[in-house]
C-alpha cells in the first residue's frame, strides 16, 4: 500500500509546474467533521495567504481518503511520503508513547489548563519527534473534552462495568479498565457500526464529532465528563523544514500559530453547542438535533476522573514511556510541576 502511494506521490509532483513549491499534506479524517471542514482544509486549500509564503501551495488529502491508517503517520513523515501531517496524536502514541504526557486522563479537565500543559510539554515532544522520527512539531490543539456515549442505560462512570468501551489511546484504556469495563480499540470511523452492531456498548468522543458521525442515532445516554481533551498536532518532515529559507520557517510557523489559536478558540465554541445539538436542546447552531438523555457526572465520578492522573494516568504511561525514552516520566514532571507554578 505505502508502495503504491509513493508512486501516486511521485506521479503528483510530476505534475507539479516548475518553480511551483507545493507540500503534500495529510488531514484529519473527513468523519470527525466541523474542525476539519470550516478550519483546517480552508486553511491548506489557501495556504500562500494564510502563512505569507508565495508560490507555496498544499495538496491536502484527509488521512480518510489516502488508504493510509492514522496509526502510521509518524512513520510516513519519517520517510518523506508527505511534507506535513495533522497529527492524530493518540493514534500515533504507540510508536513514541512520549506524545500521551500532553493529555493524561484527568490532566487536562478544560481548556485553559490544556493549553497550559501545551506550552510546557509540547517542546519535550517536539524534541523527542526529531530525534526519532525526523519531524519537528508545529503545533498543537484539542477536538476538545472526550466524553462518554452509550447505547445501554447509565447513570454514572460506575455503571460500566461489564461493559465494552470503544477507546483510542492506551491511557484511556486503564481508565475503564479501573471502572471495570472492557476497553476496545476502535478507529473512529468505524465506531458508528460498532455501536449499531453492539460490537461494543459505549464509546468515547468529542461531542461535535460523534454529531457529525451520527453516534447518537445509535446511543441513548451521554455523559459529559472530560476524560481528555483529545490532542491533535502539526507535523512537518524535517528534512522539508530544512530546504526552508529562515525567513519562511518564520512565516511559516507564524501561520500554524495563527491556525491552531483559532482551532483552540473554534473547539470550544463547538463543545457547548455540541453537547445541546445531542440533547435536543437550544441554541443548536452547528450541528444535528438529537435527543440523547444528558446524565449528570457525579461526585463520585468527578472525583474518580480529577485523582486519575497520579492514581492510575500517570503511572500506567511513566512505566511504558520511560521504557522506550528515559527519564520521560522525569522530564514531564519538572514540566507540569513548573507549569502548575506559574
Amino acid at each position: 500500500m505505502i508502495r503504491t502511494l509513493a508512486c501516486a506521490a511521485v506521479l503528483t509532483a510530476l505534475a507539479i509546474p516548475a518553480g511551483a513549491e507545493t507540500f503534500r499534506v495529510m488531514g484529519q479524517p473527513v468523519a470527525t467533521g466541523l474542525i476539519q471542514k470550516n478550519i483546517e482544509q480552508p486553511f491548506f486549500e489557501n495556504f500562500a495567504a494564510e502563512t505569507g509564503l508565495e508560490g507555496f501551495s498544499a495538496d491536502y488529502q484527509p488521512v480518510d481518503v489516502t488508504g493510509i491508517k492514522d496509526t502510521e503517520q509518524l512513520r510516513i513523515l519519517k520517510g518523506g511520503l508527505f511534507d506535513i501531517v495533522s497529527l492524530r496524536l493518540s493514534q500515533v502514541s504507540r510508536d513514541e508513547p512520549t506524545i500521551l504526557g500532553l493529555d493524561l486522563v484527568g490532566l487536562n479537565p478544560d481548556y485553559a489548563t490544556g493549553r497550559d500543559t501545551v506550552k510546557a510539554f509540547a517542546p519535550i515532544v517536539d524534541a523527542r519527534l526529531q530525534e526519532r522520527f525526523n519531524t519537528k512539531l508545529l503545533g498543537v490543539w484539542p477536538f476538545g473534552p472526550q466524553v462518554l456515549f452509550c447505547e445501554p442505560e447509565i447513570g454514572s462512570l460506575a455503571d460500566l462495568k461489564g461493559l465494552k468501551v470503544r477507546v483510542y489511546d492506551q491511557n484511556l484504556a486503564e481508565f475503564v479498565s479501573l471502572v471495570g469495563g472492557t476497553p476496545v480499540p476502535i478507529g473512529f470511523p468505524e465506531v458508528q457500526q460498532s455501536l449499531a452492531r453492539g460490537v461494543v456498548d459505549c464509546a468515547i468522543t468529542g461531542p461535535s464529532s460523534a454529531n457529525s458521525a451520527g453516534w447518537p442515532e445509535v446511543t441513548s445516554y451521554t455523559l459529559p465528563i472530560a476524560f481528555q481533551l483529545a490532542m491533535n498536532g502539526y507535523g512537518i518532515n524535517l528534512d522539508t523544514w530544512n530546504k526552508l529559507s529562515p525567513e519562511e520557517q518564520e512565516k511559516l510557523q507564524a501561520g500554524f500559530d495563527m491556525l491552531t489559536d483559532k482551532i483552540w478558540a473554534y473547539s470550544e465554541e463547538l463543545f457547548v453547542d455540541a453537547v445541546n445539538c445531542n440533547t435536543g436542546t437550544e441554541p443548536c447552531e452547528t450541528g444535528t438535533k438529537y435527543d440523547l438523555v444528558l446524565v449528570a457526572p457525579t461526585d463520585a465520578d468527578k472525583d474518580l476522573v480529577g485523582t486519575a492522573v497520579p492514581n492510575v494516568s500517570f503511572p500506567a504511561w511513566a512505566e511504558v514511556c520511560d521504557a522506550t525514552n528515559p527519564g520521560c516520566s522525569d522530564a514531564w514532571t519538572k514540566a507540569v510541576t513548573a507549569k502548575d507554578s506559574m
